[in-house]
């Protein structure tokens, strides 16, 4: 049974001053199996990224079911599920890396990673030991790590960002372009967690601009213009989009 299936999905935005509605995507299929990772690659404005905002309901498609198989709730359409299970599956199942850090005010880089463990369940002993070894995975410098993150580089924070969300090991994790202000040796570090995560059973959906980054990491490569799995490593079948 598969962990997540797109099917039909759609969606339009309204320019409200122009009256017009513009679509940003449509006809969208494909599924993942736990543990798979597909790559959705396609031009800037071809709705990669609607898509995960939409797995994540932060956006409601207009078209198709989001169906996903919760450890908590079961079968579910992300698209129909209650806010309440929705913020549920946020902090228990389902994590998401943008490429901006959206954060509390005055709470350190520390704390964000350490709240992020305690929300789990963790015990404060063991929230701190991997805090301290996630962010060092990250070479976050040890003096940043009880910093507020307004003052750090866009690079910085991104690499926080890639910490809180995979220190939690989401059984879904949605990855939105997490290694553009990145440089090569923090990429390479962002892909040794996500081969971790992976090892590990968590399924991932990711963006990447970088095609090399990707080389040999997904299972699956969705094309925004065929619309269409062009590559699954799962059964030998590769195809050029």
């Amino acid at each position: 049974m598969s962990i997540l299936e797109i099917a039909g999905f759609g969606k339009r935005f309204t320019i409200h001053h122009l009256d017009k509605t513009m679509p940003a995507t449509e006809n969208i299929h494909f599924s993942l199996e736990a543990g798979e990772f597909i790559g959705i690659v396609g031009k800037s404005g071809s709705g990669k990224s609607t898509i995960l905002k939409s797995i994540y309901r932060t956006y409601l498609p207009d078209e198709g079911k989001i169906l996903y198989d919760s450890q908590r709730f079961g079968l579910v359409d992300l698209s129909q599920v209650s806010d309440r299970q929705m913020l549920y599956l946020r902090k228990y199942e389902i994590g998401y890396v943008s490429q901006f850090l959206n954060v509390m005010p005055r709470t350190t880089c520390r704390q964000l990673v350490t709240n992020a463990l305690l929300e789990m369940g963790e015990s404060e002993i063991t929230a701190n030991v991997e805090t301290e070894k996630t962010l060092a995975h990250f070479e976050l410098d040890p003096k940043l790590w009880d910093s507020y993150p307004n003052t750090f580089s866009g690079g910085e924070k991104l690499r926080l960002n890639i910490a809180m969300a995979t220190v939690k090991k989401p059984r879904l994790l949605l990855l939105d372009e997490p290694t553009a202000s990145l440089d090569q040796q923090s990429k390479v570090r962002v892909r040794e967690m996500i081969e971790k995560l992976k090892n590990n059973g968590t399924t991932l959906v990711g963006i990447f601009h970088d095609i090399e980054f990707m080389e040999g990491l997904c299972d699956k490569v969705f094309d925004m213009k065929a619309k269409k799995i062009v590559l699954d490593n799962k059964v030998g079948v590769g195809s050029e989009s």
